[in-house]
């Protein structure tokens, strides 16, 4: 239903779509728009007094759904000059007229460059890289890392490879790897990101219970393709942190890997990371120790690949709780003055804050106690860093105090369940039994991120409260192709009879945390699942996988849900101002720019992927009217 014609005049003009605004060109030029990924944006074109107005400008179909499975699609689109660029679910590189959605090139790397690798972690992508010399008539060029283990340089405005990179344009991951890993699961899945004329380039590899490759963090010339660095996130003797590996179990060490991508502080010269965890993932009793530099936010030296410093948020994971996403580089307020800070949300469901030069928490930081493992040769580590400020974003417990509210039946069925399980409070090892794991494996917070209002020190995080179950099971078989004797049963989610969450609601959170004084601004449940909501029962949320962006506007835009809508909050109340169907889930982080003096919202609406729902091919704009339309 259309508003009022006399409203929508007025609206109009208020934003100043109808009466004309000067032509202007606003980019977002990588996935978190500046180098520090604030994810924020100057523009206020679309705000709170006209985002109800927002409808489809236009859309671009990929196409990939004829004739084959529909996959994810998790990018998040970068725009410069008026030109979009976008990964697609087959991992396409696509440039679009940013203002129609028109197609100008595009370079299909699994069809016109084939390769005998398969693609890790399914395939997914979550965005392309930007960098150019600086000269407006110079090289510009599209980085494209992808998950069957290579790194494509792309000529900006043509489409055509980059003759001088690599091989032909394409540089082979794997030829830097030890035979034995070199054909393993490996490949980036991330932005790689850009200081100077280095890429930085982390990936997505195996976790276990087989033998995984390395989490190395890379860096390449920009104009060659030569490497320049390697960090190894497991240290090798004589490197710092050998010592929190025993005896020689950091030997042959896969994973630990910074698969969720990086910031950057330009000026400092300082790359950042939040580091996965160590294979395999539920099982150390072949890596007794802290396991240095798993699960840690590290910042690194972009000159050198040096380590400056770094937090590890989570000794020795038996959870799969990597740290899955680039930390925030923030600016807060600390006595009256000004600090450059690093915010690391976490799949434990804490948000870390510490200061940029020096790693120093700026709030304290408390090793507190954590129950034991009884799995044979396990020894769980017994402390783990809890931050005192800010508070969780999810659930720390699970048990009968707050199993499912929503229907007396549901409840028995979780209770049943319960009864056969270890449960309680969050750290509880993982066991031959079967233990409930809270947060569940996809957090807390996942790769979705945050993202920070520079104009309020307001952090934006979307987190899930959605339990996991793991049950350890012994394996018999050759060991020295294996990380210890033990396997699992499966990542099971912890449901009721009707398949919603053994918790009670909301599933999912928007949380508005102030981080200059470490307290909640807001939280309001993100999704809803509607047949919950014919049946009288108040908003749940839902499960999330993309991420929220924040603008001078007044409005944080976040997809992601189940429901398979793009909403609009209100970013100093939480309240919900608008929101959209899409033709599938939009599990990605939209982004914002302006063509020609008119301000867009787009988003990836891909379906599919972990959510299960409905698969899409999609790239949908979204604009206010202006005259005419």
């Amino acid at each position: 239903m259309r508003p009022d014609p006399i409203a929508l005049v007025v609206l109009l003009a208020c934003s100043g779509i109808a009466g004309g605004q000067p032509s202007r060109t606003v980019d977002w030029p990588a996935v978190g728009n500046d180098p520090g990924c604030m994810r924020y944006s100057e523009l206020d074109q679309i705000n709170r007094s006209n985002v109800q107005l927002l409808e489809p400008a236009w859309t671009y179909r990929t196409g990939e759904l004829e004739g084959r499975v529909g996959k994810t699609i998790e990018c998040t689109p970068i725009i410069i000059d008026g030109v979009m660029y976008v990964t697609t679910g087959y991992l396409r590189v696509v440039a679009l007229d940013a203002a129609s959605g028109e197609a100008l090139w595009e370079v299909d790397p699994l069809n016109e460059h084939p390769w005998e690798h398969a693609p890790a972690s399914g395939g997914v992508n979550r965005g392309c890289a930007y960098w150019s010399d600086g000269d407006p008539d110079g090289q510009r060029r599209i980085i494209h890392g992808t998950s069957d283990g290579r790194l494509f340089s792309i000529d900006a405005r043509t489409g055509a490879l980059d003759p001088a990179f690599g091989n032909g344009g394409i540089v082979n991951l794997r030829e830097g790897l030890e035979p034995r890993f070199a054909r393993l699961s490996y490949g980036p899945t991330s932005a790689p990101a850009i200081w100077e004329d280095t890429i930085i380039v982390g990936v997505s590899c195996g976790e276990g219970p087989g033998i995984a490759a390395p989490g190395d963090i890379r860096a390449f010339d920009v104009r060659s393709g030569a490497e320049r660095w390697r960090f190894h996130t497991v240290p090798e003797p004589g490197e710092f942190g050998i010592e929190t590996w025993e005896g020689d179990s950091w030997k042959d060490r896969g994973a630990a890997n910074a698969w969720g991508g990086f910031s950057v502080d330009t000026d400092r010269g300082m790359v950042f990371a939040g580091l996965g965890s160590a294979a395999f993932d539920f099982y150390g009793g072949d890596r007794l120790g802290a396991n240095l530099f798993a699960n840690c936010t590290i910042a690194l030296d972009a000159r050198t690949g040096e380590r400056i410093w770094h937090f590890q948020t989570l000794h020795h994971d038996l959870w799969d709780h990597d740290l899955p996403v680039y930390p925030n580089l923030v600016t807060v307020t600390r006595d009256g003055r000004p600090v450059d800070a690093v915010a690391q949300v976490t799949k434990t469901g804490f948000v870390y804050l510490f200061d940029r030069e020096t790693g120093t928490p700026l709030f304290e930081i408390e090793e507190r106690p954590v129950p034991a493992s009884d799995v044979p040769g396990e020894r769980a580590f017994p402390t783990q860093p809890i931050p005192v400020k800010p508070p969780p974003i999810s659930a720390q417990h699970l048990d009968e105090s707050n199993i499912t509210t929503i229907g007396e039946a549901n409840r028995e069925s979780v209770l049943r369940q319960l009864r056969q399980l270890r449960s309680g409070p969050a750290f509880l090892p993982p066991s031959l039994q079967g233990t409930v794991v809270i947060p569940g494996y996809h957090g807390g917070a996942n790769w979705s991120g945050a993202s920070f209002d520079p104009e309020t020190g307001l952090l934006y995080v979307n987190s899930n409260n959605v339990p996991n179950i793991i049950t350890l099971v012994e394996e018999s078989g050759d060991q020295s192709r294996r990380y210890g004797p033990f396997g699992h049963l499966g990542y099971v989610q912890f449901r009721d009879l009707e398949g919603y969450p053994a918790i009670e609601p909301p599933w999912g959170v928007l949380n508005a945390i102030d981080l200059n004084s470490g307290a909640f601004a807001w939280r309001v449940p993100l999704g809803e699942h509607p047949e919950l909501t014919a049946r009288g029962i108040p908003r749940t949320g839902t499960e999330t996988f993309g991420g929220s962006i924040v603008t001078a506007g007044g409005l944080v835009f976040i997809a992601g849900t189940k429901d398979e809508r793009i909403h609009a909050f209100d970013k100093a109340t939480g309240e919900l101002l608008w929101e959209h169907p899409l033709p599938a889930g939009g599990y990605a982080t939209p982004s914002t720019y302006m063509v020609d003096g008119r301000q867009y919202l787009v988003i990836a609406a891909g379906g599919a992927g972990k959510l299960g729902t409905k698969a899409g091919d999609s790239f949908v704009a979204f604009a206010l009217p202006v005259d005419g339309e």
